[in-house]
């Protein structure tokens, strides 16, 4: 069984989000939905809260799990018997920060990351964008699945 995981803060999880899980399910029998538990950031959604929004998107969906993690990813990846990390990239800027990482985790476990561009129709979609648009009080349902 080909398993990869899908770590991210996820804070809110987005429509960009939900569309590379649904192509990575093209590639992977079974991916992991990884939130991160970073105590250098402070999301707007405590873990909990975000774990289960995730979660009740893919109840119905046994090819999808969803945990939270603390820790390096790589080690997290072994815990869940993944191969792979699957990772979105909206820009070049996101691309040469994931390529990095990716040569990382590679040398560091033999963990491949496999890259999916996003659609350009959500290429503009960040969570911290979502955020920043929440706290300005204005509707950001058309951003979440």
């Amino acid at each position: 069984m080909r398993t990869a995981i899908f770590p991210g803060t996820f804070d809110p999880f987005t429509k960009g989000h939900a569309d590379i899980v649904a192509r990575g399910l093209e590639i992977f029998d079974r991916i992991v939905i990884a939130v991160g538990v970073n105590e250098h950031k402070q999301p707007d959604e405590g873990t909990d809260t975000r774990l289960a929004t995730i979660d009740s998107l893919y109840a119905d969906d046994d090819r999808v799990g969803v945990c939270a993690y603390m820790g390096l990813t790589i080690d997290f990846a072994r815990e869940q018997g993944a191969q792979f990390i699957l990772r979105g990239v909206r820009s070049l800027k996101d691309y040469e920060y994931e390529r990095d990482i990716a040569d990382i985790n590679c040398r560091l476990s033999g963990i491949e990351t496999v890259l999916l561009f996003s659609r350009p129709q959500l290429a503009a979609i960040s969570s911290s964008l979502v955020r920043e648009l929440q706290h300005m009080g204005r509707d950001v349902s058309e951003f979440l699945p």
